[in-house]
């Protein structure tokens, strides 16, 4: 999962609309030739010489709001031929790539939210006349602008549940224009819609699984997208994930089993212990959104009170945001297993497991054999169905409920 900000770099590159400014520009080959002609008794200066070079500079002087992403120079009619960028006020260099041809200058890297910074730059036309221009200008800053923290990341392998997931870190408003500037498809041709959960998170799915084996490309072109009201996008970026194999794997809480098919084919029906009656596991289809070779488990941070504090808790994965695992147990009786009989747990799913998740166990098969974004359906549970945004688990939400919840 991506962060914002510096994150964004990886996350997300983003690209606003270039505030163009064409500056003034000063011709610094200024040429006069006088033209005289002493015999004729009479003498004419000619008029200084400029160039022809026209450079502009995407962020205006004195501009604020300016982009992140793709600020940057450009001449037509010459060749950049000296390009300085600093941070305002510190002086500190900005690192930048000039075009072979010497047509354009862009920096390296993403540019700070909210940051001053100055750029000056010389060309020269055909002729070897000089122009100049410069620019002080500030980006856009963090109060004034939004970032979607996203998943998968950009170059992942995930299993076919895996749905694109943006959280904003600003409420919008303008839900369509943020879901326009987004697009997501797959080299399955498997049609890709957007659903918003509030006005702060949007995921975007097909009506069914991906295809095994697909290619996912996300587009991200946020940049200047008007969010809400003076809140302005700073992204633009491309991403692209690779769907893996098809595993989906069911859970009976009738049978305190779970059954494991890859692509089809089940590899293996292995025995579990859900959640007790007092403490039951939810319905529905559910999505590995993290995994953990140990994490720690505390009551309280669920709102059970101090009902358990396992600070090692072997092959856990999740399943919901609010704290729905499956995951490896070593602390079970081990003269009264509950595997395979009866659910004992706080909710989640159990698996036989050893302390320090080293041994050749039922949870560390399972664990190893799993990727983020692969199903796992709990069914005949007493407990209700998950709700869809409770983790990564859209899927719970029929076709026409999930296309309703889209704005473009």
């Amino acid at each position: 999962m991506t962060t914002p900000d510096i994150a964004a770099r990886r996350a997300l590159g983003a690209c606003a609309a270039l505030m163009v400014g064409a500056l003034t520009l000063t011709g610094c080959g200024g040429n006069a030739n006088a033209n005289s002609d002493d015999s004729k008794g009479g003498g004419q200066d000619s008029a200084a010489k400029t160039s022809t070079a026209k450079i502009l500079i995407s962020a205006k002087d004195g501009s604020t709001g300016a982009s992140i992403n793709t600020t940057g120079v450009q001449v037509s009619d010459g060749k950049l031929t000296v390009v300085k960028m600093t941070v305002a006020g510190s002086g500190q260099a900005v690192d930048g790539t000039l075009a072979a041809d010497g047509s354009t200058w862009k920096p390296k890297e993403q540019l700070e939210r909210g940051t001053k910074y100055e750029i000056s730059a010389t060309a020269k036309d055909s002729k070897g006349l000089t122009a100049a221009a410069n620019s002080i200008f500030t980006t856009v800053d963090s109060a004034n602008s939004y970032i979607g923290t996203y998943t998968p990341d950009n170059g992942t392998t995930v299993g076919v549940g895996m749905p694109v997931s943006f959280n904003f870190d600003k409420v919008i408003s303008d839900k369509k224009a943020v879901q326009s500037h987004i697009t997501v498809t797959s080299s399955s041709g498997q049609q890709v819609v957007g659903h918003w959960f509030g006005s702060q998170r949007l995921d975007f799915r097909p009506q069914e699984y991906w295809k095994a084996g697909s290619k996912v490309t996300m587009k991200i072109d946020l940049d200047g997208v008007e969010g809400a009201n003076g809140v302005y996008g700073v992204q633009k970026k491309t991403v692209t994930f690779t769907v893996g194999r098809s595993q989906v794997s069911t859970v009976d809480a009738n049978t305190q089993t779970m059954t494991v098919v890859r692509d089809g084919k089940t590899l293996r029906s292995v025995p579990v212990s859900t959640g007790s009656p007092e403490h039951t596991t939810y319905n529905g289809q559910m999505v590995i959104s993290e995994k953990f070779t140990q994490t720690r488990m505390n009551s309280q941070t669920v709102g059970l009170g101090g009902e358990y504090d396992i600070p090692d808790v072997p092959h856990a994965m999740r399943l919901t945001q609010s704290g729905t695992f499956i995951h490896g147990n070593y602390w079970y009786n081990k003269g009264n297993p509950p595997f395979g009989r009866e659910g004992t747990s706080h909710g989640c799913v159990g698996l036989a497991d050893v302390q320090g998740a080293q041994g050749d166990t039922t949870a560390k098969w399972f664990y190893d054999n799993s990727l983020i974004g692969d199903v796992v359906i709990v069914k005949n549970s007493p407990d209700k169905t998950v709700q869809p945004d409770n983790g990564l688990n859209g899927w719970n939400l029929s076709w026409s409920e999930w296309t309703a919840g889209s704005t473009v």
